[in-house]
């Protein structure tokens, strides 16, 4: 089971304390031995370096006034140090009465250097310096002890107010922690809190950005980004369930009336054509606005494939072209092409860009009047493939523009119905350009019809 957030803080805060502590115990320990071993050997130096002036001073006077000088010196070290003095025989001149008693043999001294060992006298630890001197045409073994048992005794209080107070700022330590990430998490605990409560019917709902520049505040801006982001594709799938709900509901009751109407009394078979007629060609409108609803769910869930190949633009514009002129001629209307004489090579589908190019065309017979022309020119420029087509039909509205692209919107709401628009089929155009990292824009104003160009890139940039 995993432990909340605000203890695992807090664990990771116990053990980085427990070992910085243990480290700064252990490290201090350690300087304080050296400290004391320096200081004990400085004290046995200078004792031992004592002994050799007083030796260097008597040695010419004999033996006795050694022995005399050492006394008086031993005397005054009474209870701070002990000293033993031998001959080059090994036979002690003089010593203090620890060195009499048994005691782990001291080891031989073969250099003028001074050397340290450590050795019990008398059931007390002490420290030995020892030295060769030579004095007054001698040679001397001195050995001078200092007691280590003060600094021991030093070094144990230490260890036991270590050993106290480490464990008990350990724990004050942690509990602070706890404390503190406690006091850090609240700005966390908020942003649950206030997220716990968002929900669809309150999508505009917002966190609290903290006013300092740090993660929480990266974090509630960007989690503020994808309330909004959500909130937005929330409206569109609702406006686009309503709208596809309306578009739906009127042909398929257009198609349930016409069948009743027909089916209450016996008709004739003229009348019964008609019927069917008007049933067929309903049913062929609705089947094209479910396909343009499943091309663009497709889109939305990524699942929609394109199979991208370099192709001559030139052919498929000619090819949608001709399809247009069909669509135009019941309307007497004229559809004018410029095309290029060399190829324009683009990478991409080239049933996709048919489909781009036959919606725009279609949008351009459909609000055009009779007898007017709508013209079609392809050009290669700057990298790019660029397509114009342009109409002298009923334009756009200024407040209309910047939706057209939008689905199931209609500029002309009044005409949708009877031009048989369902508002998909620039928002499955802008798709298309979308997927092809190109561009449409559209140029309009009321009466004076529209202008719509395509950018794509060609192969050699895309």
């Amino acid at each position: 089971m995993k432990l909340p957030l605000r203890a695992r803080i807090t664990a990771w805060y116990f053990a980085v304390l427990l070992v910085a502590f243990a480290s700064l115990a252990w490290i201090s320990d350690i300087g304080f031995q050296h400290s004391i071993e320096n200081t004990v050997n400085d004290a046995s130096r200078a004792n031992l370096e004592s002994i050799q002036s007083v030796l260097r001073r008597t040695a010419p006077k004999g033996i006795a006034a050694v022995q005399d000088e050492l006394n008086e010196l031993a005397d005054l070290w009474a209870g701070a140090g002990l000293l033993q003095v031998s001959g080059t025989d090994g036979k002690p001149i003089f010593q203090s009465p620890a060195f009499a008693k048994p005691y782990t043999p001291l080891p031989p001294v073969a250099s003028t250097e001074i050397s340290f060992f450590t050795d019990n006298l008398d059931n007390i630890q002490y420290r030995v310096a020892v030295r060769k001197v030579a004095a007054g045409g001698q040679v001397f073994l001195v050995r001078a002890a200092i007691p280590t048992e003060p600094f021991d005794q030093a070094l144990d209080r230490f260890r036991l107010i270590l050993q106290g107070t480490l464990p008990l700022l350990v724990i004050f330590a942690s509990l602070a922690g706890y404390w503190l990430s406690g006091r850090a998490l609240a700005p966390v605990n908020e942003i649950i809190r206030t997220a716990r409560g968002v929900g669809v019917q309150n999508l505009s709902s917002r966190l609290a950005v903290p006013p300092a520049n740090d993660e929480l505040h990266r974090l509630s801006e960007t989690l503020n980004d994808m309330l909004a982001r959500i909130e937005a594709s929330v409206q569109r799938i609702t406006q686009f369930t309503a709208d596809a709900s309306h578009d739906l509901r009127t042909p398929v009751a257009l198609i349930r009336a016409s069948a009743e109407l027909a089916l209450r009394r016996s008709r004739t078979e003229d009348e019964y054509r008609e019927t069917l007629s008007r049933i067929l060609a309903t049913s062929e409108e609705t089947t094209h606005l479910i396909e343009n609803l499943l091309t663009l769910a497709r889109a939305d869930a990524g699942a929609a494939e394109l199979h991208f190949n370099t192709i001559d633009l030139v052919p498929h514009v000619e090819k949608v072209a001709a399809e247009a002129a069909v669509l135009a001629a019941g309307k007497s209307i004229e559809i004018q092409k410029e095309l290029p004489a060399a190829p324009i090579e683009i990478s991409a589908d080239g049933l996709a860009i048919e489909r781009l190019l036959l919606i725009v065309l279609e949008n351009a017979v459909k609000y055009t009047p009779p007898g007017e022309t709508v013209a079609l020119s392809l050009s290669n420029g700057s990298g790019h493939a660029r397509i114009e087509v342009r109409d002298n039909g009923i334009g756009i509205g200024e407040k209309d523009l910047p939706h057209i692209f939008e689905r199931f919107y209609r500029a002309d709401h009044s005409r949708s119905r009877e031009t048989g628009g369902s508002g998909l089929g620039l928002a499955i155009a802008k798709w298309i350009v979308d997927m092809h990292h190109g561009t449409i824009e559209a140029h309009s104003e009321p009466g004076r019809g529209s202008r719509f160009c395509i950018s794509l890139p060609i192969a050699s940039n895309h």
